[in-house]
């Protein structure tokens, strides 16, 4: 007795066995499975083949699908940094949630790639791991994270691959989409509630080697100096062990506030503060550029503004359906808004020092 294509251990039903079944060509079939319209193609002819394609237990190869110019309803989901667990950083997560909801609403799949490595366990991830895009069974991308190899995003772009950068990425040689937070506004507007506050004299503490949220962050800063007739100073070298010692020595100068350009200072920088005896915000007032390292229970007492994590995951999905629909149309960026948070560590600036 012949063996059913639908029974364990059969072969897999082909569009070959349908058009034979049918009695038409193999291409005739593959224009009525892929959904595309021909004249050339009677409605009968039609609906025998999609009838023999149940009845027989065809289902699409996806991968086939891919090769043949198809799109397979997935997008990949690439981070140049280990998702899991996530280190001491909780961004990633609502990133995701966001990316995992939209996805689901437009009817995508996802795909997590995570061992794409040109060198082994623990080696930088790579796009081009064994020299092949590893990104290609996906319709497109969203990549994230930071420490990103350049070369690779321009390879990517120039390929005409789909996909959007999560966080502004200016590449060179390349353009590219990107989805991330306006942190030049919100900074700003950080800066502007401390000048209504009274203050006049900040600090800026920064990280040594600045990329694009940074220098957006940064931009902001500068814009509300100059806007509000504020001075500021701003020290670069926050992992270092004089941060103590320098930020003594500008509160004794006249500094009545201090920004923090990334949360993941915004521990230490209270560290030390405690440690100078210092009263937040009695003495000084501390605001961070964004949301907190955790442990999340502190999280909204910090002033400053929280990222739209989730809305930038979700926005990420929709602008590289976009893409993959529209393959003419050309790199797009976008900012999303932040929202305040008043937090408990700023006020206004004390009457004497």
């Amino acid at each position: 007795m012949a063996q059913s294509k639908s029974q364990p251990g059969a072969s897999r039903t082909r569009q070959a066995d349908v058009a034979k079944a049918a009695g038409v060509s193999q291409a005739t079939v593959s224009m009525v499975l892929s959904g595309r319209k021909s004249t050339r193609i009677s409605e009968e002819t039609r609906q025998r083949i999609l009838g023999l394609s149940g009845s027989l237990g065809y289902s699409a190869n996806p991968a086939a699908r891919s090769l043949a110019g198809g799109k397979n309803r997935i997008l990949g989901v690439f981070t140049y940094e280990p998702t899991f667990p996530i280190a001491g950083l909780d961004q990633y997560y609502p990133f995701l949630l966001g990316i995992e909801s939209e996805a689901e609403r437009l009817q995508q799949n996802l795909l997590l790639f995570t061992s794409a490595s040109s060198g082994g366990a623990g080696s930088p991830r790579s796009i081009y791991a064994g020299s092949v895009n590893q990104l290609g069974i996906a319709d497109g991308s969203i990549l994230l994270g930071r420490g990103e190899d350049r070369d690779e995003v321009a390879r990517l772009s120039k390929e005409g691959y789909p996909f959007v950068y999560i966080g502004r990425r200016e590449i060179k040689n390349a353009r590219i989409s990107w989805v991330t937070a306006d942190y030049e506004s919100a900074t700003y507007e950080v800066m502007t509630r401390l000048a209504e506050l009274g203050h006049r004299k900040l600090f800026y503490v920064g990280v040594p080697v600045p990329e694009e949220p940074n220098l957006d962050r940064f931009a902001g800063w500068q814009r509300a100096l100059d806007d509000h007739g504020m001075t500021g100073s701003v020290d670069r070298s926050a992992d270092g062990a004089d941060l103590e010692a320098e930020l003594g020595a500008q509160i004794n100068a006249g500094a009545t506030a201090i920004i923090v350009e990334t949360p993941e200072n915004g521990a230490r920088v209270f560290r030390v503060i405690k440690k100078l005896g210092l009263d937040v915000p009695g003495e000084v007032s501390v605001a961070v550029l964004g949301d907190m390292a955790i442990p999340r229970g502190r999280k909204q007492s910090w002033s400053g503004f929280d990222m739209p994590f989730g809305d930038i995951g979700a926005e990420a999905v929709r602008l590289l359906v976009e893409l993959i629909s529209d393959r003419t149309a050309g790199p797009r960026t976008l900012k999303l808004p932040c929202t305040a948070r008043p937090g408990r560590t700023i006020g206004r600036p004390p009457a004497r020092r």
